[in-house]
Order: structure tokens, then C-alpha cells, then sequence
């Protein structure tokens, strides 16, 4: 694995969350890097709403949420990282593993133990890797997304999807005479899809050829469903796009307004 692991630490106790670091530096292969650190599950899944990380060193208990809840509420992410619980309760482990927790590592953690862990998180994400790999290729001399719907495998073209949109644990893929409900992540399709769709929002990924205008839009009880609980920005107002076919508006976070403008012009060129 050339990069390295990134790594959300999450613990109640500073000195525990300082001993984490510590141990991590001490481990060599693979290699690591922690991106945050939270002090509560609440903290933890605010920051993740916003960024990413392959894996999260978790605590069980913790004021508030405890670290069961924060596990089980991220299965939801588009793109859910490694859990690996770090406490010094062993009796919530059958619980952990329900919540498919890579590992559960007891206080005091032994610096083998950690490593061990962490080879575990890089198998993983190998392995997730090479599935997206095999699966880019063939979807991509296809042209196809290929889904399951009620017992059967259908082949929509690439060319006929408006958009993904992430909801819960599953994407709806949009089409302008249907949609259908797939597996997957937003991620992955980001990364699989190329140039041809534009990322507009941590929960939907839009055909660039299908986005039609963009304007902004004051709050309202659609456009809140559609932006999927983010805050609107500054003044109340938040962007949105209208998809052509199906005139549907999408929420837009701020950080990729320039790109939607960007694609709009290409368009227009």
C-alpha cells in the first residue's frame, strides 16, 4: 500500500488519544497518518460529515453517544471507513463485531497488537480496491451499470443516467423514465465514471451533461430533503442544480459550486 492509513482517532481521554499517536509512529508497515482526533461521538461524526478517513480507532465509552451508536450511525456514509474499537471494556466485543468491526483491541493496547490491526485495514482496503478495479474495467468497456432489481440483473447504459443520489444505505440511480435502487457508494462510482459525472454534494453525483442550471435557492422543505441535512449557507440560502429530463433540483455544497459553474460553461462553449 503506497499511501498511507488515514486514521480518525476517537477517545474521551486526551492522554488516551496522545498514547494512539504514540503507538502509530511506533508502527512502521504499513504506514500511517492521523488526520483527526475526537473527543465524542458526536464531534467524531460531525467531522465525518464533511471528510474522509480509511479507519477509525474507536472507543466504546464516552459522554453522550457512546462509540456502538458512532459505529452504527457511519454504515450509513457513502463510503464507510474501518472500524477498529480501542477500550478497555472486552464485553462489548460480540456487540462490536455485529457492527462489522475490523478488530477490537483492549487497554493497554501492545504495539504488535496495533500492527496487526493495521495490516488487517490495509488487506481490506486492497482488496476493495481490486474488486472497484475489475469492476471499472468492465463497466467501463460496457458502458453499463449493472443492478439487482427485485430478483433480476438489469444493465441501464451509462448514457441514460441523470444521476446517483445516496440515501440511507443504498443509492437510487436516476434515469428520465425511472429510478432504481442499487448498492454501492458515491465513491466509488466517482472514481469508476470518470469525467462524465461531476460530484455536486457528499450525497449525490450528477451526469454533467444533465445539469442545466444552477441558481440558489432559499430554504424549503424539498430542498432540505434533497440537501440531506447540511446547513444552508451564509444568509439562509443554499445552491441547487436542475437536472434536465426530469427537472429535478439537487442541492449543491458550497465547496463545489465553482466545479457545477465550470461544467456549465464547457457546456455552453
Amino acid at each position: 500500500m503506497n499511501n498511507p492509513l488515514k486514521i480518525l482517532i476517537v477517545d474521551d481521554e486526551p492522554l488516551a488519544r496522545l498514547r494512539l499517536r504514540s503507538l502509530l509512529e511506533a508502527c512502521s508497515e504499513p504506514r500511517t497518518e492521523v488526520v483527526a482526533e475526537a473527543g465524542t461521538a458526536s464531534q467524531a461524526q460531525h467531522w465525518l460529515r464533511d471528510h474522509g478517513c480509511d479507519l477509525i480507532l474507536l472507543d466504546v465509552q464516552m459522554p453522550g453517544p457512546d462509540g456502538l451508536q458512532l459505529a452504527d450511525a457511519i454504515r450509513s456514509l457513502p463510503v464507510c471507513p474501518a472500524v477498529v474499537f480501542v477500550t478497555a471494556h472486552a464485553e462489548h466485543a460480540v456487540q462490536a463485531f455485529e457492527l462489522d468491526a475490523l478488530d477490537y483491541l483492549t487497554k493497554p493496547v501492545r504495539r504488535e497488537r496495533l500492527q496487526q490491526a493495521l495490516a488487517r485495514v490495509a488487506q481490506r482496503l486492497a482488496e476493495r480496491a481490486a474488486a472497484q478495479s475489475v469492476r471499472q474495467q468492465d463497466e467501463s468497456e460496457q458502458a453499463v451499470i449493472t443492478i439487482s432489481d427485485r430478483g433480476r440483473l438489469l444493465r441501464v447504459p451509462l448514457a441514460e443516467v441523470l444521476y446517483f443520489k445516496a440515501e440511507l444505505k443504498y443509492l437510487t440511480l436516476r434515469t428520465a423514465a425511472q429510478s432504481y435502487v442499487m448498492d454501492g457508494s458515491l465513491s466509488d462510482l466517482e472514481q469508476r465514471l470518470g469525467e462524465r459525472f461531476l460530484r455536486i454534494h457528499r450525497n449525490a453525483l450528477v451526469a454533467k451533461a444533465a445539469v442545466r442550471e444552477l441558481e440558489r435557492h432559499a430554504p424549503s422543505t424539498n430542498f432540505g430533503e434533497l440537501d440531506g441535512g447540511e446547513a444552508p449557507s451564509e444568509g439562509g440560502e443554499g445552491w441547487a442544480v436542475r437536472v434536465a429530463s426530469v427537472n429535478e433540483w439537487l442541492a449543491v455544497s458550497r465547496r463545489q459550486v465553482a466545479a457545477v459553474r465550470e461544467a456549465l460553461a464547457q457546456q455552453q462553449a
